[in-house]
């Protein structure tokens, strides 16, 4: 292969990478504004939260009275765990297209011999559990699973 054929497809991949990264901050900026609200107790509770999944508006109808502590708090997390996955997929299908393009880019080693391929080594997000801390300690959480990650557990 060529100098010049090597030097243009390095162009070519400089350009692709620096529209992913524009890609990239343009989808952080539209996921930061995303909002989500859920309902439960047959319409009494009214749960808005922000993408990070918290919870930045609480409302309770005005026969909230009819309903037992236990029936609101339950539905406070029943609208809560709603608006959350609600809010998960839709920043979900705002980075899609960005996985789609970075699985199309080659990677590191297919162009200089030996180095390692980093994607191997990213991990992906895993979402947060929805279990109340009593059920995860019932489900016996506490493997090397739940540890922070880090590249020297998968060299």
């Amino acid at each position: 292969m060529s100098n010049d054929r090597i030097q243009g497809d390095a162009v070519d991949l400089l350009e692709t990478v620096n529209r992913h990264i524009r890609s990239i901050a343009e989808v952080q900026r539209q996921r930061v504004e995303l909002t989500a609200t859920a309902t439960a107790g047959k319409g009494r509770v009214r749960i808005t939260v922000n993408a990070d999944g918290v919870v930045i508006e609480t409302e309770f109808g005005d026969d909230i009275d009819e309903l037992d502590y236990d029936e609101i708090a339950d539905a406070v997390t029943e609208a809560t765990q709603e608006a959350a996955a609600e809010v998960a997929r839709r920043a979900e299908e705002l980075i899609a297209p960005i996985r789609e393009t970075r699985s199309r880019l080659p990677s590191l080693s297919s162009l200089v011999e030996g180095l390692p391929d980093m994607r191997m080594k990213t991990p992906e997000l895993q979402r947060a559990s929805f279990d109340s801390p009593a059920e995860r300690q019932d489900l016996g959480t506490g493997d090397s699973q739940t540890r922070p990650w880090s590249v020297a557990d998968h060299d």
